[in-house]
């Protein structure tokens, strides 16, 4: 199954891609024993069009084609904020299942189109804060890290524990 990140916008040079760079290295490394194919990251140009509707609908036309038959996980802040072990459980069944490939969508300024909400798999949000798309690429990428370390059972992920 492969996993990929398709962003609207550029990343610049920094720490956001640096940190984005280190998870996406991590995936790799770990990926291959769950049999997953790394992760792919691809960064799509902000529409130019001058209404707001018609600029999400360009770059969720250009998001669905690079997308292909992957599964859509779209991030939008009106999505659930499932646990990192309840996403790590959908990844795996989806892997289970035969699903060709992830594809994590992160909006441009004006957030993503009805149709691409319509067709994910998962729409989850990190909160109903507005973040800036360089913190939630390395938001998505860490928390697809911590889910393949989930699967794995590798120590990297501590959650709380209720002791009382």
């Amino acid at each position: 199954m492969r996993l990929s990140i398709l962003a609207v916008g550029r990343l610049k040079s920094g720490p956001e891609r640096e940190l984005v760079e280190r998870y996406r290295q991590r995936i790799e490394a770990m990926g291959r024993s769950l049999g997953l194919t790394g992760l792919e990251m691809v960064e799509l140009p902000e529409s130019r069009a001058r209404r707001e509707d018609d600029r999400r609908a360009e770059e969720a036309a250009a998001l669905l084609e690079k997308a292909g038959a992957a599964f859509l996980v779209a991030f939008d802040e009106r999505g659930r904020s499932p646990s990192s072990e309840a996403f790590a459980e959908r990844l795996r069944q989806w892997r289970d299942e035969g699903c060709p490939g992830i594809a994590c969508v992160i909006g441009g300024p004006d957030g993503l189109d009805p149709v691409i909400l319509k067709k994910a798999r998962a729409v989850i949000s990190f909160g109903a804060l507005t973040m800036p798309h360089q913190i939630v690429r390395a938001l998505v990428a860490e928390q697809l890290y911590r889910a393949l370390t989930i699967i794995a059972g590798h120590p990297y992920h501590r959650a709380g524990h209720d002791d009382s």
